[in-house]
């Protein structure tokens, strides 16, 4: 994916309702699952592949402190206008640039797929974390065939960490709608 596909992305990327998170139902929904696995607030997020913020919105609204990474200048347009809080850079999540052993999160949402090499972009995302920092990605293997199933994804992990916790997610009200594919959560706190 290009950084050029991902520009005329933006504009209708909020539209999916696991994207924009509009819905107040769907925003409760990811709201809750993700402060379910998060450390308290206040903490320092890393939000790598963040798209036009939607997130770290949420993070933010949450009082946590969100550093924001994205390989579109226009999708960090916008995460810039919809989180002026937050701190957001155009950059490559494989290799994100940011400061080592600062963050208390590493949080990547449909991101690890597509990696060119997941197992070294996952390294670079450890390093990012403090001593007791948490990494939380949101994954899937898609009904087009794209992705990752959650067994390649907790393996990529265990190259770097040793606990792996997978949550399928299938129910609606994460995605706005009824899905058929494979959808989880995967934490990992060291």
């Amino acid at each position: 994916m290009t950084r050029e596909m991902w520009d005329l992305e933006a504009a209708s990327f909020d539209d999916e309702p696991d994207h924009g998170l509009a819905d107040p139902e769907v925003r409760s929904a990811w709201r809750e699952l993700l402060l379910g696995v998060l450390p308290p607030a206040p903490g320092r997020v890393a939000d790598l592949g963040c798209g036009t913020g939607t997130l770290a919105r949420l993070l933010v609204d949450e009082g946590y402190t969100v550093a924001g990474v994205d390989i579109s200048p226009e999708m960090i347009r916008r995460a810039r206008s919809k989180v002026p809080e937050a701190d957001f850079k155009v950059g490559d999540a494989a290799a994100p640039g940011l400061e080592a052993g600062a963050y208390d999160v590493v949080l990547c949402r449909h991101v690890l797929w597509a990696m060119s090499d997941p197992v070294a972009a996952f390294a670079s995302w450890v390093e990012l974390l403090a001593p007791a920092g948490v990494v939380v990605l949101v994954e899937g293997r898609w009904g087009n065939g794209v992705g990752l199933r959650a067994d390649e994804a907790e393996a990529i992990v265990r190259t770097a960490r040793s606990e792996v916790t997978v949550r399928h997610l299938p129910e609606d009200v994460f995605w706005g709608k009824t899905i058929d594919d494979e959808r989880y959560l995967l934490t990992s706190r060291r």
